[in-house]
């Protein structure tokens, strides 16, 4: 049944109620005299609008991931911190992001897709309220430990809000946009910290949510979610806002509520109930996903890429990190366009192959760069910003979004909070191993931390090949039943 407001004007724009999360709405008469590219533009800006808006919360992401990279110098002078506990600074976003991601899940089913991300935006603008006036390492912590709690709320539901509001041909390349914004956020934090000190970039750091609040009031929450707690009107009306006023969305409501119906037949399920195989294989595949996109090293990285090229003599190592960020944003714009086309399993495979070979690659450079005269130390200096900048542009190919993706696309219904809850907390707790333990393996050995970073890459290239299933062009409803 497709959803038609029968007192719209015969003329004009109209402006819908603010929880609709249209901008217009076009009358009957006009909108048959549109062509089909305006017609096809009209009925999808709502979802673009939807998705720019959610994509808020990724940049804010990035904003605090990229942030302790800029800033290391300029705050152990400024405060006295020594490395380790400036690499505590770094690693406690990750701490406070897994008690968000074990949280993010039921407070999503109980509260809706639209209010969690108001609800994650709050600790966010407070956390970097604390870290722009900190004097001591206490209001730091606590200012970084409550941006990492909202960080990790945000990370689970952008995902899987976009995955739902998504029809099946766009899903991709819409989801995608979540892992674009979080490279967007990691440039500009690293680009704002060529020129402003670090307690302007913490004030700089509250915007993305600080326009987000507001945001939020304009777009649809998910209609999967309002099908699934009975809000049938609503539902109607938000996937009629999302797909387009004269598009007829009958078949998609019949096939969402005949999905919500079996799955509400059953609301919770027992923990032994878990070894059966539509439960189990999911969840695996989401949990590994997300845990070697982090165990492949790309936030330590990310976050010390200075000093890594400080260390393999790169002068402008600043400047050479924030060509790493926009690298990051270019390939990964690519990856989005890609990603309808080409598939999930393709791309994570040519993604992760090629970070093994790069990480190889740096390994051998810092290995080499000990045992050979001073006058080769410029060609491996060369071939190790090759292999970096070759290792970020595969993450952004593939391993960067794509789990993301997959994690929001295959978990069942009646798992999904638990699930992705599980899945959220592998990611941010493998970051945290990796951000914690990245400076000390670093100091221990550059070439042999490459190594190790390589031979997680190698498998995780192994455990797509016979684990990962190809969602491409299937509905969630159809992917969920795969695997019955």
């Amino acid at each position: 049944m497709s959803f038609r407001d029968d007192n719209t004007a015969d003329d004009g724009l109209r402006k819908p109620l603010l929880h609709t999360g249209s901008w217009y709405r076009m009358s009957s008469r006009q909108s048959s005299m549109m062509g089909s590219s305006a017609q096809i533009l009209r009925e999808s800006i709502s979802i673009y609008l939807c998705v720019l808006i959610v994509a808020l919360g990724p940049i804010q992401f990035g904003f605090t991931c990229g942030y302790s990279n800029p800033t290391q110098s300029e705050i152990t002078s400024d405060l006295g911190l020594t490395i380790s506990e400036f690499s505590i600074f770094g690693s406690l976003a990750n701490v406070g992001a897994m008690v968000g991601a074990i949280a993010s899940g039921q407070i999503s089913e109980y509260i809706g897709r639209k209010g969690t991300l108001m609800i994650a935006s709050i600790p966010n603008i407070i956390g970097w309220l604390a870290v722009s006036f900190a004097t001591d390492i206490s209001f730091l912590y606590m200012g970084r430990l409550l941006e990492g709690f909202g960080v990790g709320i945000i990370s689970y539901v952008v995902p899987v809000y976009i995955a739902e509001i998504s029809p099946k041909n766009m899903r991709g390349v819409l989801g995608s946009i979540n892992q674009l914004s979080v490279t967007v956020g990691i440039m500009l934090v690293y680009l704002l910290g060529l020129f402003v000190s670090w307690r302007v970039l913490a004030v700089i750091g509250m915007l993305p949510c600080m326009v987000l609040i507001p945001g939020l009031f304009f777009i649809p929450e998910s209609p999967r979610w309002l099908a699934k707690n009975g809000l049938n009107e609503d539902f109607e009306t938000s996937l009629q806002v999302l797909r387009g006023f004269d598009t007829d969305i009958s078949s998609e409501v019949n096939e969402i509520k005949k999905s919500v119906r079996s799955s509400t037949k059953k609301v919770t399920i027992r923990f032994s109930e878990l070894k059966i195989r539509r439960y189990y294989y999911p969840l695996l595949v989401g949990i590994g996903l997300l845990a070697l996109q982090q165990l492949s090293g790309i936030n330590g990285v990310l976050f010390y890429s200075s000093n890594i090229f400080k260390s393999a003599g790169i002068s402008s190592s600043k400047a050479a990190t924030f060509g790493i960020g926009a690298i990051q944003v270019i390939v990964t714009g690519i990856s989005a366009s890609l990603v309808d086309k080409a598939g999930r399993r393709l791309l994570l495979i040519v993604s992760s192959s090629v970070m093994t070979a790069s990480s190889l690659l740096v390994a051998m450079s810092f290995f080499l760069k000990e045992f050979t005269p001073e006058n080769w130390h410029s060609f491996f200096a060369v071939s190790s910003l090759v292999g970096l900048v070759a290792l970020v542009m595969a993450f952004g190919v593939g391993l960067g979004s794509i789990p993301w993706i997959i994690m929001s696309e295959i978990l069942p219904v009646s798992i999904k909070s638990l699930g992705g809850s599980v899945a959220t907390l592998a990611n941010w707790f493998s970051a945290w191993i990796v951000t914690m333990t990245a400076n000390l393996l670093l100091t221990w050995s550059k070439g042999g931390t490459f190594a190790i970073y390589a031979l997680v890459s190698a498998f995780t290239v192994v455990f797509v090949r016979f684990w990962v299933p190809e969602t491409k062009g299937k509905t969630l409803e159809e992917i969920q039943q795969s695997f019955r």
